[in-house]
């Protein structure tokens, strides 16, 4: 019988295939944009509503007009031997120096000990021995040997921001699939093919998620060595102020720290989109 062909219920098959829609990602970063944008506008108000009726101090909660207030006295007179634009500079300056030794010597480091055994079981002793020890715990012992200048702090700085940028490097040779390195070999790829085309671009997602690792470091680092053993950045005008229980001063360089650290972790994302654009789609 033919009952269920001749049935007004059926129809017949579709020629033409849709094409998936992009809609639905699209709508959810807005939507998680949205939900960004209400939370920090959320806290900005409780800030206003805790510092109009009084719910604590002025010296321990500035009201956010005296904070905008000062940030302008600060930016245009200065504060503690230096503009906020001098202290902010000095802070970059020791950080991206950091970062750069960081990723010269942390990523071809971290390759090769996921390469080579013999250079991991060198270097990953030492690595961990200096890693598990609290930054501040060896900053007299670097203040001693380098003295109190410019140098003690950048090598404080880059051994925070070496050590997660060569085991994430090293996390991502250890994470490629090892069908693909056969399936390489079996086409008759060389030792520098297989390490350009298949090896690296696999491990540059846990590259990057190192080196963000490396930035929360570096960052906090940096200013637990300002506030010891400086005479600029915004960790030495955090200190300062402190001193005098300028707690309006203080409001100001940590939200020029917080502003800091948000604009390197929306640059790590563009990195991210425009160097490893396959991540989370595969």
């Amino acid at each position: 019988m033919t009952l269920a062909a001749n049935s007004p219920t059926s129809f017949p098959p579709s020629t033409t295939q849709r094409r998936p829609s992009l809609r639905p990602r699209r709508s959810a970063s807005t939507s998680t944009l949205g939900i960004s944008l209400v939370t920090l506008a959320a806290l900005i108000a409780l800030w206003f509503i805790a510092a109009r009726f009084g719910w604590a101090s002025p010296l321990f909660l500035p009201s956010p007009a005296e904070v905008l207030t000062q940030f302008s006295a600060v930016w245009a007179d200065g504060y503690a031997n230096g503009t906020l634009l001098d202290h902010t500079l000095a802070s970059l300056g020791r950080i991206a120096a950091a970062l750069g030794v960081g990723i010269f010597l942390g990523i071809p480091l971290g390759l090769l000990m996921g390469l080579n055994r013999w250079v991991k079981g060198i270097f990953s002793v030492p690595i961990d021995l200096y890693w598990g020890l609290p930054p501040l715990a060896y900053l007299p012992l670097l203040i001693i040997w380098l003295g109190i200048g410019e140098t003690s702090k950048i090598v404080l700085l880059s051994l925070s921001t070496f050590a997660p940028i060569c085991f994430a490097a090293q996390a991502g040779v250890r994470s490629v699939p090892v069908e693909r390195i056969n399936a390489a070999l079996s086409l008759g790829a060389s030792r520098l093919q297989l390490f350009t085309t298949i090896i690296l671009p696999s491990a540059l997602p846990e590259i990057m998620t190192g080196l963000k690792i490396a930035i929360g470091a570096g960052l906090s680092t940096l200013v637990a060595a300002e506030l010891i053993a400086a005479q600029s950045g915004l960790g030495y005008m955090i200190m300062s102020a402190a001193n005098f229980l300028a707690t309006d001063v203080v409001f100001v360089g940590l939200i020029v720290i917080a502003i800091l650290a948000f604009a390197f972790t929306s640059g790590m994302r563009w990195l991210e989109h425009h160097l490893i654009p396959w991540k989370g789609k595969l």
